[in-house]
């Protein structure tokens, strides 16, 4: 709404959501496709989300640094980051190293329209994994946990 209605540029957005210019972007075009209900019927990123999943599954680190950008951050909100997961890592190896092995219970599914997974507890989501792509590459996963942030997001599987 900021850059569309107001014309403030992706870098200002960015910087006052604290993501890169390119992921601002991707969470505009995203919010676009929401308004408008043009969300796609085959979540864009789901081959990638999946093979993420089963590579943190498999423990193949090499293919998770594969599948990240070199300028990969993960982002825990404070009831994610309450739970264990460090709040903010930047970089493919310190991201890769985090999901080497884990994600085991995680579930692809699809989280506003695009590829993600959650933590599913009693039918319920209680960490969704919120996936940025761009050109087939991760650029940021955040992990959102809040509840009130849970209600807002339409999940659906994937």
């Amino acid at each position: 709404m900021l850059h569309d209605l107001f014309a403030v540029s992706f870098d200002e957005i960015a910087a006052l959501l604290d993501r890169s210019p390119t992921a601002t972007r991707q969470l505009a075009s995203r919010a676009r496709r929401r308004i408008r209900g043009t969300i796609p019927a085959a979540a864009p990123g789901r081959e990638v989300a999946d093979a993420f999943l089963r590579a943190a599954r498999a423990g193949e680190l090499d293919t998770l640094i594969a599948l990240l950008d070199p300028d990969v951050v993960l982002r825990a909100d404070a009831t994610a980051a309450a739970m264990g997961p460090a709040p903010l890592l930047m970089g493919p190896q310190d991201v890769a190293n985090r999901f080497n092995g884990g994600a085991q219970s995680a579930k692809l599914m699809v989280v506003d329209g695009l590829a993600g997974a959650a933590w599913m507890h009693r039918g319920e989501a209680k960490v969704v994994f919120d996936f940025t792509l761009i050109d087939d590459r991760i650029v940021a996963i955040d992990l959102l946990a809040d509840p009130d942030v849970l209600a807002s997001l339409v999940l659906e599987p994937a």
